[in-house]
């Protein structure tokens, strides 16, 4: 009996939600195109995408 090829998952693209499969054929992952890998890097260019600071500087505590 033969052995079927397991079905890879399916993921979703963080940039377009278009979900596609995870596979070592797609050189993007986890995006689903060089499109919308472009798309985000642009992002993280572009500052879009900021971690916030736990403790914001007070304007007092600047000058100490």
């Amino acid at each position: 009996m033969p052995e079927s090829t397991p079905t890879p998952p399916l993921v979703t693209c963080p940039t377009c939600g278009k979900n596609h499969p995870w596979t070592k054929d797609n050189p993007f992952r986890p995006f689903c195109s060089e499109r919308c890998k472009l798309i985000d890097l642009g992002q993280w260019a572009a500052e879009s995408y900021r971690i916030p600071d736990a403790a914001p500087v007070q304007q007092g505590d600047a000058e100490e």
